[in-house]
């Protein structure tokens, strides 16, 4: 039993509540969260996200906001077994926790950066894929009272296509009900449902108003092998393993049309009945019709058991377009605009229930959303251009990226079954070539149960022919049954052969809203090559190499690229065997910033893994391996580099010491030269030498090389005996305690970066701040001259190269043991152990 859910089981008595001691299953590759409503001492929502096996939980007071500028506060309660996730019930009065609890949302939560790390530092970054709630979201940890139990967080919503302001929709007022039981929570009452209004987001002016279609023509993607270079212009959803479909509404009159025309409306009472509450009029609507598995996921399988028999009670409609609304054509209209008046439209909808929702969007790397998309086992990813209208038919401005090879073929045959099978042994499958024949493309023998065995023969009795339907009945090398090609197969496979042929097919089900005669082979088109500079070093490709980084110095991505290059050879001293961390700015130094500490699952050249053994508890550290790698991480958007105080092949013996200078409040510059020479004077007098460097940002960095006799807690003790020797020899210039409060008018020498897994930004590198400064290695002499800790910018450091790290010479000579220094200021290393 997991020791963190002691707490849980403490608080408990399980002979009388109804709450699960333990248990619940982990799905591999998916991470499940759940926010249940309790009615406790006071009404609150308890937010779970699954981690390490169990469900990390935090009560909030108020619930989840949509409105990015709500932050939540989120108290961090004891960790819940992931079985507590489907607990609906009342928890008798008397014990811990007394109330009616329901589960108001559920779904999935995908990590943005290691949710490991993240819950460590107290920041998670993660998307929901709820019945509710979906996006991107961010749990920050705040620093709490002294003695405080519950660690308190704030939930926030990031500004993305999730995101509403509070005055247009309180998401826990508008859906205030369980997503697991149609049973009413106690205290809620029904809401009238509001009137169809006009859609506020399109301008009247651009909108034509116009009688509704009796048919609508879908707008189809392209399939592509690559995302687009201008990935920030088009806004991406996963890929549905369903149904396309489209509802038209006309005052009463509901009904649900498949992409080939067909009326299905009978086949689906459930979701015409919820649609009917569909606060608009005169409209189409665009999705997917899908069925759900146990762990929330499209399955296509479980869709056609659906509709073979089994029920489409529990099908759900993801909307995804709005080409027409209350008598106004908004097909000229662009994407984003008609994705507004869809959301506006479901958020007047409350009656639609959970049979009704919108399709997820997401901003960010396309390569990264659609490895989440895989790694989920979704088909893939479709990206949608912002401002492109409603076009029917296949056109660049939808366009799909896959997971894997899968499409549609004709069924043209199948073979008698061997052995103990039953039924068929293969289906003999095709695809329409230029002129419209049906060209033989292989067999499929795998993917089928005994039910759906049975059921495909039983179809392919009743269409059998003594007819060959392919054109090339020359390469089939089966003795086949012909049936006449009617039927449509879904089929994975790896690939095609040089011959035209399937490998390694799985077959996925038929499809019955798609008309044999469209069938064709579906090829990848080539995504325009991106816009490409080649750096003078090494060669790589420089994506988005006009992207503005830093927009007080219009520095671009390719001026960092092309920097790392000129600067290698002298930052790799610097570099050379360190464990290093990364400073990622995708969207400039203005933007967030993300840090890397730890391997991750894509590789980029010239980066290594270090060996496990070296952090043990934790995924692999990084090292550069040389000017390939500098220039390859700044494709990737890496600004800033930061250096351990230790090699890889010694790593528990720090070898060097670094104090950082960092001046507070009305802190002058000349102020902060005086204080570096302070500090110089008390190391030398302790028979330490420092080597100094400008930081690239407000103060100055001395480091100070010593011998590998000491670890880590020793060094870092001994680095805050020295400042706090300063602070109380000086305190009209020196702090011992971080944090703005502390340091106005003085400086604090931060000798927390002396610490196990600390870093300090390295020499050369530039840093990810408005200026895009550079941390700059100068001599002693020179200090006067210099007129800030960003004396030197990426755009001018050019001139330093001539001097390169010289001024350091003598540097490896320098480092001696730290024992005699700690007898000179009377520091005990047992003090650290203590």
């Amino acid at each position: 039993m997991p020791s963190s859910l002691d707490k849980y089981q403490a608080k408990r008595n399980f002979a009388e509540t109804p709450e699960p001691a333990e248990g619940g299953e982990s799905v591999a590759g998916q991470l499940q969260f759940v926010i249940q409503k309790h009615w406790a001492s006071h009404l609150h929502y308890d937010l779970r996200l699954e981690l390490d096996g169990v469900m990390k939980s935090w009560a909030v007071p108020k619930g989840p906001s949509l409105d990015p500028s709500h932050k939540r506060m989120a108290v961090q309660v004891e960790d819940h077994p992931i079985s507590y996730n489907s607990f609906e019930g009342q928890i008798p009065a008397g014990h811990y926790g007394a109330g009616k609890v329901i589960v108001w949302d559920k779904g999935l939560w995908l990590p943005l950066a290691d949710p490991e790390e993240g819950y460590r530092k107290g920041k998670l970054q993660f998307a929901l894929q709820g019945h509710k709630l979906g996006g991107q979201w961010t749990l920050v940890r705040m620093k709490g009272k002294e003695g405080e139990r519950q660690p308190p967080w704030l939930l926030i919503k990031e500004a993305d296509d999730f995101a509403r302001k509070a005055e247009e929709l309180d998401i826990v007022t508008a859906q205030p009900d369980s997503v697991a039981s149609a049973q009413r929570a106690v205290g809620t009452k029904t809401r009238a449902a509001p009137a169809a209004q006009p859609i506020k987001s399109i301008k009247p002016s651009r909108a034509k108003t116009t009688a509704l279609p009796t048919s609508m023509a879908p707008q189809l993607a392209t399939l592509y092998d690559a995302p687009p270079q201008n990935a920030e212009d088009w806004a991406w959803e996963l890929k549905f393993d369903g149904y396309r479909m489209a509802a038209r509404k006309k005052g009463r009159q509901l009904q649900l049309w498949t992409r080939n025309g067909k009326d299905w409306t009978a086949k689906m009472p459930a979701l015409a009945a919820a649609l009917q509450h569909l606060q608009l009029d005169n409209a189409w609507l665009d999705g997917e019709v899908v069925a759900l598995n146990d762990q929330g996921l499209p399955d296509f399988q479980r869709l056609q058991n659906a509709f073979d028999g089994e029920g489409t009670t529990d099908l759900v409609y993801y909307l995804f377009d709005l080409p027409f609304a209350n008598g106004q054509d908004l097909r000229g209209q662009p994407w984003q605009a008609r994705r507004d008046a869809l959301q506006a439209a479901l958020d007047a909808s409350p009656g639609l229930g959970d049979k009704v929702r919108i399709s997820e969007g997401f901003a960010g790397d396309p390569v990264q959303l659609l490895a989440s998309a895989c790694a989920l086992g979704m088909e893939g990813i479709v990206g949608k251009r912002k401002d492109a209208s409603y076009r029917a038919g296949r056109s660049a401005d939808w366009i799909k990226l896959k997971c894997g090879q899968r499409q549609e073929f004709v069924i043209g045959g199948y073979t008698r079954p061997k052995g103990t099978r039953s039924g068929l042994g293969s289906l003999l499958l095709g695809v329409h070539g230029s002129q419209g024949q049906l060209v033989y493309a292989g067999n499929v023998g795998t993917g089928f149960n005994e039910s759906s065995l049975r059921a495909l023969t039983v179809q392919l009795q009743k269409i059998q022919t003594k007819t060959c339907p392919f054109s090339d009945p020359e390469r089939i090398e089966y003795e086949a049954l012909w049936v006449k090609p009617q039927l449509v197969a879904e089929v994975a496979f790896a690939g095609w052969t040089g011959q035209g042929r399937l490998r390694h097919a799985v077959f996925h089900g038929l499809r019955e809203d798609k008309p044999a005669s469209h069938i064709t082979r579906e090829k990848a088109a080539t995504m325009p090559a991106r816009k490409k500079a080649q750096p003078a070093a090494s060669g790589i490709e420089v994506s988005h190499g006009d992207r503005i980084i830093d927009a007080s110095t219009g520095v671009t991505k390719l001026d960092v690229v092309r920097y790392y290059e000129q600067v290698a050879p002298l930052m790799m001293e610097h570099l050379q065997d360190r464990p290093t961390s990364l400073m990622r700015t995708p969207d400039g130094v203005a933007g967030e910033h993300f840090f890397q500490k730890h391997w991750q699952v894509r590789a980029m050249a010239g980066i290594v893994q270090l060996p496990q053994s070296l952090d043990p508890e934790h995924p692999p550290l990084l090292a550069i391996a040389g000017a390939k790698g500098l220039a390859q991480a700044a494709q990737f958007n890496v600004v800033e580099f930061h250096t351990w105080n230790a090699k890889r092949d010694k790593i528990l013996r720090p070898d060097r010491m670094t104090f950082d200078l960092d001046p507070g409040e009305g802190v002058a510059w000349s102020a902060v030269r005086e204080a570096a020479e302070l500090v110089r004077v008390l190391l030398l007098e302790l028979g330490l030498e420092p080597f100094l460097k400008t930081s690239g940002g407000k103060g100055l960095h001395l480091v100070v090389p010593i011998q590998r006799r000491h670890d880590w807690d020793t060094v870092k003790g001994f680095s805050k005996a020295i400042v706090q020797h300063l602070a109380a020899t000086v305190p009209q210039r020196f702090v011992a305690k971080s944090g703005p409060q502390n340091r106005k008018g003085k400086i604090f020498v931060d000798y927390l970066r002396n610490g196990w897994g600390a870093t300090t930004v390295s020499a050369w590198s530039v840093r990810a701040r408005p200026g895009t400064g550079v941390s700059v290695p100068i001599a002693w002499s020179e200090l006067d001259q210099v007129s800030g800790g960003a004396h030197w910018g990426i755009q001018s450091v050019q001139t330093r190269f001539s001097k390169g790290n010289s001024p350091w010479k003598g540097y490896a000579k320098a480092a001696v043991s730290m024992g005699p220094a700690m007898q000179r200021l009377g520091y005990s290393a047992s003090a650290t152990k203590a």
